[in-house]
C-alpha cells in the first residue's frame, strides 16, 4: 500500500480536476504555444512538443546536449488524457504524507498553479528550486533524492 507521495514538477489533482483545468486556472505556461498534434485513426491526436522548442520549454536548465535528447525522446500524451478528471473522491495526497518539489522556472505547471496544488495538500514539506525547470530531476537531481530521502525518513520512524 501507498504510505507516502513524493510530487516531482507534478500535478496533484482533487476530485473531479484535470491538468488542462489547473495549467489554465493561474498565469505562466507557455507550454501551449510549443505543443504540435498529430492526428490519429481514431480521432484523438498525441501532443508532442515541438523538438526545436522543447530545451527551452521543458528543460531551459538542462545541459544542451541532455535537451536535445530530451526532445527526440520525449513519450506523446494523448489530447483528451489532459482533461481526464482526477477519478479517486479522495485523491491520496488527503491521506497520506507528501511531499512535493519543483522549479520556479517551470513554464510547464505555472509556479502559481505548482504552489497552490502543493499548499493545500498540506504536504511535510513543499521544497521550491530557484531557476529549475519542469525537468528538475535531470538538472538537480540531488535536490529530488533529498526530498525523497526525507521522506523515506520520515516514513520510517
Amino acid at each position: 500500500s501507498v504510505v507516502g507521495l513524493v510530487y516531482v514538477a507534478a500535478f496533484a489533482p482533487d476530485h473531479g480536476e484535470n491538468a488542462l483545468q489547473l495549467t489554465g486556472q493561474f498565469p505562466g505556461s507557455t507550454l501551449g504555444e510549443t505543443v504540435r498534434a498529430y492526428p490519429l485513426e481514431d480521432g484523438t491526436n498525441d501532443l508532442y512538443v515541438d523538438r526545436d522548442l522543447f530545451p527551452n520549454q521543458f528543460a531551459a536548465d538542462v545541459a544542451p546536449e541532455e535537451a536535445a535528447i530530451q526532445a527526440r525522446t520525449q513519450r506523446p500524451i494523448r489530447d483528451f488524457a489532459l482533461g481526464e478528471p482526477q477519478p479517486a473522491a479522495t485523491p491520496a495526497w488527503k491521506t497520506v504524507p507528501s511531499w512535493f518539489i519543483f522549479g520556479d522556472a517551470d513554464k510547464n505547471i505555472p509556479l502559481e498553479g505548482l504552489r497552490f496544488m502543493a499548499e493545500r495538500a498540506e504536504p511535510v514539506a513543499i521544497t521550491e528550486v530557484p531557476g529549475a525547470s519542469h525537468s528538475i530531476m535531470v538538472s538537480q537531481p540531488q535536490a529530488v533524492v533529498d526530498v525523497i530521502t526525507a521522506a523515506i525518513d520520515h516514513l520510517s520512524k
